[in-house]
């Protein structure tokens, strides 16, 4: 028997019909046995732990990200493994975000909802949730096969900082466009250890601090000066930009000056590609090649989301910035792949 507990933040796995007026609202996850009988089925022992109040998903914020991961590090020893319920749209920068703030985690913390409240015939929740659970409880050997924040949906496990949600209206909400697939849930559970993470020996080191002090310049053709100068100039540390194909950005010079101004003032700005598939490869092309020269940082092909809940853990250590600029392209969770 795995002792698994279950972490209640809100979403649309949680929601029931209301039956006079038709409208959702969460049911209580305290009595999720009698919600999902199914689960009676498992030889598994189940703790609840509801967000009060529960969380939208639109509302996550850094501070919540830390009330889980304090969760996580309370219960550390006494649990098995360790299922968060969430809503989907904001799902991939939360399991991001824990998957640094959880150093040497050696339990499987699997991440889920669904896309149609729990109480409709056609539901994913019910099968997201066993499964979810199923998995956190899986072990080899007495070492737990998964021992990595991943994020279960639509029969498909993915590493949680590799995955970005592409669709609102399917089942597959979830895309791993850099990274295989951890695991599938057929009629049997099919797990590819190649590709999942190694049990840590370390103990688990839970960081908390996290510096939300960064800026976005996602460009576009026609993109002007005044819009470029907004976000460069605001109160930021560091700026994602998110670029064109392998990295590439205007070569007006208006715009390399923008930047080179903005680096020389102290800021640093990580270059991540629009592209959901590929990385970025400064100095591949010329209109790159400056980029890498005046010190741009390449994120190689990390998620918009791992991006920034990584720049949010690495400002947040309280180390240089020049410390931060040479952390950023280093591989510390399998965020990324390093060329």
């Amino acid at each position: 028997m795995a002792n698994i507990l279950i972490i209640y933040t809100g979403g649309t796995i949680g929601m029931v019909h209301d039956p006079k007026t038709g409208v959702l609202f969460p049911f209580d996850f305290k009595q999720i046995k009698d919600n999902v009988p199914e689960l009676q089925r498992l030889n598994h022992q189940l703790t609840v732990h509801s967000f009060d109040p529960i969380i939208d998903s639109s509302d996550m914020n850094p501070g919540i990200w830390v009330d889980i991961a304090k969760l996580i590090e309370s219960n550390y020893e006494q649990y098995d493994g360790f299922v968060v319920l969430h809503g989907s749209d904001t799902m991939a920068f939360t399991s991001s975000a824990l998957s640094f703030m959880l150093e040497g985690l050696a339990k499987p913390v699997v991440l889920t909802g669904s896309q149609l409240p729990i109480d409709e015939i056609r539901t994913d929740a019910k099968e997201n949730l066993i499964t979810a659970i199923m998995i956190a409880a899986e072990k080899h050997e007495g070492k737990a096969v998964t021992p990595e924040v991943c994020i279960y949906f639509d029969y498909q496990l993915l590493r949680g900082n590799r995955a970005t949600k592409y669709n609102s209206a399917k089942f597959e909400a979830f895309q791993s466009p850099n990274y295989p697939l951890l695991a599938e849930a057929g009629v049997h559970f099919s797990f590819f250890e190649t590709y999942i993470a190694k049990t840590s020996n370390k103990p688990l080191k839970v960081h908390k601090d996290l510096d939300t002090s960064i800026a976005v310049l996602k460009l576009y053709p026609g993109i002007n000066q005044q819009m470029v100068d907004t976000v460069l100039q605001s109160d930021c540390k560091a700026i994602i930009m998110e670029t064109y194909g392998a990295g590439n950005t205007s070569t007006e010079a208006w715009f390399l000056n923008a930047l080179k101004k903005t680096i020389d003032s102290g800021k640093l700005i990580l270059d991540i590609s629009q592209c959901r598939g590929g990385s970025v490869e400064l100095g591949r092309y010329e209109t790159s090649r400056q980029l890498k020269d005046m010190g741009v940082v390449s994120g190689f092909d990390m998620t918009f989301e791992a991006a920034v809940t990584k720049l949010m853990f690495l400002l947040g250590s309280g180390k240089p910035i020049d410390v931060v600029a040479r952390m950023l392209p280093l591989n510390l969770r399998g965020e990324l792949t390093e060329n």
